[in-house]
């Protein structure tokens, strides 16, 4: 497989459990319109990933993320060209207080929920995986 880009999306975990996801907007020339996925997207030039998923998080949703609050979670290859680095932290956020502006709606989600829900850019089975390695637990907050 040739990579053609790179791109980081974020796992956050509040502290009840639950993942942040958004629902894609509904236009049909983006990848997986109308599905719920994870925060982030493609890196810029001379970005790192840790400084993309920053840029990205603070872009769509207006949080300063951390970075020493941040984890490296994995990196996969995937099979469209994208190396893809995920990255996790918890941060408990209200989200009648955030202003999206990508996407139409942001949701907390639990396990269950995440496992009965078919996600974009198919991230149930790394987020299955991301459960089953760390039962869902988290770092404490710092």
């Amino acid at each position: 497989m040739t990579i053609t880009q790179e791109g980081s999306n974020i796992i956050i975990r509040n502290s009840g459990g639950e993942i942040l996801l958004f629902l894609r907007d509904d236009k049909p020339e983006i990848p997986c319109p109308n599905m719920w996925a994870l925060l982030g997207g493609v890196r810029e030039e001379g970005e790192t990933p840790l400084e993309n998923v920053i840029r990205e998080i603070k872009e769509e949703i207006g949080v300063a993320l951390d970075p020493a609050e941040i984890e490296h979670h994995c990196t996969r290859e995937r099979h469209w060209g994208l190396l893809e680095h995920t990255f996790r932290t918890r941060l408990d956020l209200d989200l009648d207080e955030i202003t999206l502006t990508e996407g139409q709606e942001l949701r907390w989600f639990s396990e269950a929920d995440v496992a009965a829900t078919v996600l974009g850019f198919e991230e149930n089975e790394m987020l299955a995986a991301y459960f089953a390695k760390t039962g869902g637990e988290q770092p404490p907050a710092r």
